[in-house]
């Protein structure tokens, strides 16, 4: 591994849990990290929470990279200085709050720092980027990084250049992530919820319509997608599936084509999701489970139970390369 003196600077603007786990990942794979907060009690916090987090991901043996946690932990500073944190940064993940006026407020203030060799990225779920940074100066720097929560432990990141981004922005953006270790995707143009959301939307609409029909329970629902789906797609996707349940996927086409259409032809379509009432409903079933006192321990057993899911992959993955 290259010394973290021949490592780019990172910086990380935004010092919550999302900030936190990027600043992990990049410090993970020998990376000098700055992150920003303009509160510097928050700065301080969310550094003493990274040190823990790191040492108990490194008891747990999930921690990611060659280095100690005590190591990654040294190459993550702080600043509640965004000029300080940015300069000599290479690469910077915005990580405010899904906000159009905060992230546009941020950016702003960012592009007086931005250099010519800097890649800007925002850690946006369903924002495009155009949607805030159209005004600024250095534009063509800037793009969506979107990591998917828990980041650490699932390495999906939506890469959405905006209609100015340069394509070297694109590219070095890609060639950086997969170097800490994620699995970025490079979308072709900006599109409303990016890819995963928009997969992700429809799953969550129909589900939403059988339990509104009182077709399933909540709970049998969640145990489609954990003992069906979910474990299928832990290791190939949906077209690859098709291409595997038949002599290829022309010929899963030609034999279940007819049969798919007429069921999507009687599916529900939008909107459906969210209303208050249905949501109620969801709540007192999901609660017999798991209380709302309770969410905050499951959350933490979701992720231990991701970090196993990620050691056991790449344990695969070594085995097979």
């Amino acid at each position: 591994m290259a010394s973290a003196a021949e490592k780019e600077k990172i910086a990380i603007v935004g010092s919550g849990l999302i900030g936190q786990s990027w600043s992990m990942i990049f410090a993970g794979s020998g990376h000098k990290v700055a992150i920003f907060d303009i509160y510097p009690e928050q700065v301080s916090k969310a550094l003493d929470n990274i040190r823990s987090t790191l040492t108990g991901y490194e008891a747990q043996g999930c921690l990611r990279g060659e280095l100690s946690a005590t190591q990654q932990a040294e190459l993550i500073s702080g600043s509640s200085s965004l000029e300080d944190c940015l300069r000599g940064a290479q690469y910077v993940q915005e990580c405010v709050p899904e906000s159009v006026d905060l992230k546009r407020g941020v950016f702003e203030q960012m592009d007086e720092f931005i250099t010519e060799d800097m890649v800007v990225a925002t850690s946006s779920s369903c924002l495009a980027v155009s949607q805030f940074a159209s005004g600024l100066r250095n534009k063509q720097r800037t793009l969506v990084a979107h990591p998917v929560n828990p980041p650490y432990f699932i390495p999906l990141v939506e890469i959405v250049p905006g209609p100015w981004t340069l394509p070297e922005v694109t590219a070095k953006t890609r060639s950086l992530l997969e170097s800490v270790g994620q699995s970025p995707v490079t979308l072709s143009k900006e599109v409303a919820g990016f890819a995963l959301n928009r997969i992700q939307y429809s799953i969550i609409n129909e589900c939403w319509s059988m339990f509104k029909e009182g077709l399933l329970s909540a709970a049998d629902i969640d145990k489609v997608m954990v003992n069906g789906l979910g474990p299928r797609y832990a290791f190939i996707g949906p077209l690859e599936t098709m291409h595997l349940n038949a002599d290829g996927i022309v010929d899963y086409c030609k034999r279940y084509g007819q049969g798919a259409y007429n069921v999507c032809a009687t599916l529900t379509p939008p909107p459906v999701l969210y209303d208050v009432p249905t949501a109620q409903r969801v709540l007192q079933e999901l609660e017999q489970v798991i209380p709302l006192d309770q969410v905050a321990e499951r959350r933490r057993w979701r992720d231990h139970r991701l970090a196993s899911l990620a050691s056991l992959k790449n344990k695969l993955k070594e085995k097979t390369d």
